[in-house]
């Protein structure tokens, strides 16, 4: 695996470099990866199960599935 090694800011104004892995999986709550999941299959089914859109599928669920959350927590 290639470690990509991206420089930030640090004390006094220099910087110094911080070890990022690309492919690293981001930590869901319980329950989110499967509502997500779900909502892009849905998305898949509605747009009437065209392949090459699965990128786009997931990113709108994932925006969906977040605006729902944000909308019960008010």
């Amino acid at each position: 695996m290639r470690t990509i090694v991206k420089k930030t800011g640090a004390e006094k104004g220099r910087s110094s470099p911080v070890a990022v892995r690309p492919n690293t999986p981001i930590e869901l709550p319980d329950g989110m990866w499967e509502r997500i999941a779900q909502k892009a299959y849905e998305l898949w089914e509605q747009r009437g199960r065209q392949a090459g859109n699965d990128l786009r599928d997931w990113l709108d669920a994932e925006d969906i599935v977040m605006e729902e959350i944000h909308e019960a927590r008010e």
